[in-house]
């Protein structure tokens, strides 16, 4: 039946639809780039090469653009791929070892009982099995190949794993951690914080005395020009003559023509900027200009504008108070000191156990609020990392917890509820089947270190680095 299956592959209707499946190997094009011998050769393991076509063979499979892999060269993906295609490797080998076999009547079923070429009857529809091959770039062989080692790589794993059986108790304890409830009362700390209107002229100004050289600001005077086509030539074309020109720019900056003579030369205005600080609503490209300070004498690219730039002095100076958007800033990093002084003084607190149940009633005289939270996955109100914290806490403890906003809480666990268990109950049963599958991935990853021990792996640094060149 499978050789009759494989029969498509030769009809008419597949003689078609050939250039359809050959063409990702076209599109790769990689063919004729190796010559043969030990050049052709990724990796060894043991006695077994893997080739470089093999290689190519296995990146025309796996679905990759081209152009994904080019984007994430520099993040080792030649080297992931090659990992993955060892690994599989290394599970054929152990699949020869074990001497583990799939025969062709389960091959036949698999194929027969596949939802995806069963019509509404349940029965078996070899056009639907031929329509999936062409739109997947497959011939029968190369589908009936890749099931037969899935199927031979889960007979593996069903060996390796065989027997895997989690405890009750842990079965139990996933159980009640994952949907017990939990009742919390909770502050919101933002009352307890010294109001930003608050702070004295005087506080200000010994804090500027105890963080002097920390805060001090850098001011900027320096001079600008926008250039253009327009400006520079007198038409809008960025054209060969414009771009001679630029050329000309940067060599005399190179040879330290002055700025202003340079301005002279090509007769376009420029800005003078005196006093210049940074901030967000400052004009883009002086902001810009800013941000590049160390380089003092240059022109650059800003969207389509070229921009000179010199720039004359860089001071820096202690903060000053009467500028208003100066003090707006030293309020708003004294308020975030209190904060954090208080809440680290809230903490220490904690940690003693000088702060107690008493304490909390005082603080949330009037204010206090409470929520039941549903699961250590229940971020309803608080971030997920804050809600995993209260999950690790006992009953009657206190701690600080944050939302998505970052307002800080001061929080006490109440209680905990915990949702019954009986062997009948369908959670416990998915939770027993997570656990079974969560041991036996555990043990499949040492197996993988056992692979990787057992085998002798040695890679061909050469011809991956030129496999990482064609993709340059």
């Amino acid at each position: 039946m499978l050789s009759s299956l494989r029969n498509f592959s030769k009809s008419k209707i597949a003689g078609v639809f050939v250039g359809i499946i050959i063409l990702p190997f076209v599109f790769w094009g990689m063919g004729g780039m190796f010559s043969s011998g030990n050049t052709n050769t990724v990796a060894k393991i043991n006695n077994k090469n893997i080739s470089t076509q093999e290689f190519i063979d296995f990146l025309n499979t796996s679905g990759i653009p081209k152009e994904t892999i080019q984007a994430n060269l520099d993040k080792n993906i030649i080297e992931e791929l090659l990992s993955n295609l060892i690994s599989a490797t290394l599970l054929d080998l152990e699949i020869e070892d074990y001497s583990l076999i799939v025969s062709e009547n389960t091959l036949l079923k698999k194929i027969k009982n596949n939802k995806n070429f069963i019509d509404e009857n349940g029965k078996f529809q070899r056009i639907k099995y031929e329509k999936f091959l062409l739109e997947n770039n497959q011939s029968a062989p190369q589908f009936e190949q890749r099931l037969k080692r899935r199927e031979l790589q889960k007979n593996l794993f069903d060996y390796i794993g065989a027997g895997t059986i989690s405890p009750k108790f842990l079965i139990n304890k996933l159980f009640e951690e994952e949907n017990k409830k939990l009742q919390i009362s909770y502050i919101n700390l933002q009352s307890f914080y010294k109001k930003k209107e608050s702070f004295t002229d005087k506080e200000l100004k010994n804090f500027l005395d105890e963080n002097n050289d920390r805060l001090k600001v850098e001011y900027l005077d320096f001079k600008y020009a926008i250039i253009n086509p327009k400006n520079l030539i007198g038409n809008d074309e960025f054209n060969q003559s414009f771009f001679d020109k630029i050329d000309q720019i940067e060599i005399d900056i190179a040879n330290t023509i002055e700025f202003d003579d340079i301005i002279k030369k090509i007769d376009i205005s420029s800005v003078h900027i005196k006093n210049f600080k940074f901030s967000t609503d400052k004009n883009e490209i002086e902001k810009k200009i800013f941000e590049l300070k160390d380089n003092k004498f240059d022109i650059f690219e800003y969207g389509d504008d070229y921009i000179l730039y010199n720039i004359k002095n860089l001071e820096q100076r202690e903060p000053d108070l009467s500028d208003s958007q100066t003090k707006e800033e030293i309020i708003e990093l004294i308020s975030q000191k209190n904060k954090f002084d208080y809440n680290s003084d809230l903490l220490k607190r904690i940690g003693d156990k000088t702060f107690g149940n008493e304490d909390f009633l005082k603080m949330g005289m009037n204010i206090t609020e409470t929520i039941k939270l549903n699961s250590i996955k229940d971020n309803k109100k608080f971030k997920i990392d804050a809600v995993e914290i209260l999950y690790s806490l006992p009953v009657n403890s206190f701690t600080l917890i944050n939302d998505e906003e970052n307002i800080i809480y001061l929080a006490k666990i109440d209680k905990y509820e915990i949702e019954s268990i009986n062997k009948s109950n369908d959670k416990l049963k998915k939770y027993n089947a997570k656990l079974n599958s969560n041991m036996k991935n555990s043990m499949l990853n040492s197996y993988d270190l056992y692979l990787n021990s057992k085998y002798e792996v040695n890679l061909n640094q050469k011809t991956i680095d030129r496999v990482k060149n064609f993709f340059q």
